[in-house]
């Protein structure tokens, strides 16, 4: 399932840096990982977001596509009218287009899911997989009065009509870290055997840990090897709960899973899905993946903006926080990076991410933990001249206030300094 070897540092870092996570062996993946995007499904269940209008899900359908993600889930046809005109738009755009990512929809286990989807395969003449979803868990079968028999026979019947209608079928265990292996493997052979040549392994409730994903890879892999169908893709669905969800993805690839699910922002019910988003990031930082990123941070400020979701200014990578530096020792070492005519040092010195890999970069700003270093930066960036008096001028107002200073606050301050009987702010 996996390969190790020996783990090579990039060659421009190799003397500024030791970097343990590239010591000894490390896990290389023995085939490509791929992604699924379900912002627009699991994603507008978070009970924050507006549902977009299609312009604005066909403009998200674009990025995903641009960024290389190989699958997405367009919603759920049989939620209602406006869901279905939406996901028949998309699935036109994919086809007029050419499209290379690859559509799915999320069904019940009833037939009245499954119609629609074979009436829009038909239509537009593509294969659409049925993300076909089933409790399994005890509790879950204790609510509902379920016996591992009606689970059986529910798993039959639905597999069983959407093959039969040539649908690509992908079995969803719900809950499955909280499932019993019984079940587990009841269920999965017998959507196998059936024709599902798809399976999805769902933390459901954010419960796993990434022990826990190991030791439950480690037996899904002996059932799908046991059912001796070949071909069988297994994926990974996690949620966020204990804020665990990236963390759980990587031992899912580690585990042997071929696609992993994830949202934009990680949105989602409660806590919200794994973020795809800084998914794609410490994938590609991995060496897992080699897509083309730059549309990334487009993708992640789209979504934030139309999900009517704010970006939280700490968010990693994306976040307006997550490149800039106020504190005086760390800026002062990034500006001395800035001056060696090193953008790469510069993103190296006090950044786990290099930003210029993204589209973004360092932004040094003046605040009540700063140095002068950072007043001067901060003046030769905007083409005036770093007088002494001024910088300390400067460096008075930071110190004196219990934020860091704004562009127009700094401005206030050299208008005063340059005309002292009080001018407007020079833009």
């Amino acid at each position: 399932m996996a390969s190790e070897k020996p783990m090579e540092t990039p060659r421009e870092q190799q003397s500024w840096i030791h970097d343990w996570n590239l010591t000894g062996t490390r896990f290389v993946p023995a085939k490509p990982v791929w992604f699924d995007d379900e912002t627009l499904r699991d994603g507008l269940q978070s009970p924050s977001v507006r549902n977009p209008d299609i312009d604005e899900k066909l403009r998200i359908l674009r990025l995903m596509d641009r960024l290389g993600v190989q699958r997405v889930d367009l919603g759920l046809p049989a939620a209602g009218l406006r869901h279905r005109d939406h996901i028949e738009r998309m699935l036109g755009v994919i086809v007029e287009e050419k499209l290379s990512i690859r559509p799915g929809c999320a069904v019940r286990t009833v037939q009245s899911d499954i119609e629609p989807m074979i009436a829009l395969q038909e239509k537009f003449g593509l294969p659409i997989q049925a993300s076909m979803f089933l409790g399994t868990s005890p509790i879950r079968k204790f609510v509902e009065g379920w016996t591992t028999e009606k689970l059986l026979s529910t798993c039959e019947a639905a597999v069983a009509f959407a093959v039969s209608h040539q649908l690509p079928v992908m079995f969803v265990t719900e809950d499955t870290t909280r499932s019993s292996p019984e079940d587990i493997r009841a269920i999965y052979t017998r959507a196998i055997g059936l024709g599902a040549r798809s399976i999805c392994v769902a933390d459901t409730v954010g419960h796993a840990t990434p022990h826990g994903v190991r030791q439950l890879f480690e037996f899904i892999r002996r059932v799908v090897d046991d059912t001796g169908v070949a071909g069988v893709k297994i994926n990974w669905h996690g949620h966020s709960d204990r804020s665990l969800s990236i963390a759980n993805c990587l031992a899912a690839v580690e585990g042997g899973a071929d696609v992993i699910h994830g949202t934009a922002l990680g949105v989602g019910e409660r806590s919200g899905n794994a973020p795809l988003d800084l998914l794609l990031v410490n994938f590609r930082l991995l060496g897992w993946i080699d897509n083309d990123l730059s549309a990334l941070a487009e993708y992640v400020h789209v979504c934030s903006q139309v999900l009517d979701l704010p970006l939280p200014r700490n968010y990693p990578v994306f976040g307006e926080d997550a490149f800039e530096t106020a504190t005086g020792v760390h800026a002062a070492a990034i500006i001395k990076a800035f001056k060696k005519g090193d953008p790469q040092l510069a993103d190296a010195v006090y950044s786990g991410v290099p930003a210029g890999q993204f589209g973004l970069q360092q932004k040094i700003r003046v605040g009540h933990m700063s140095g002068r270093s950072n007043v001067v930066h901060w003046l030769e960036s905007h083409h005036i001249e770093s007088e002494p008096t001024l910088v300390e001028e400067i460096l008075e107002s930071a110190k004196a206030s219990a934020r860091i200073l704004k562009d127009d606050e700094i401005l206030a301050v050299i208008a005063a300094h340059v005309w002292p009987q009080g001018h407007a702010v020079q833009p």
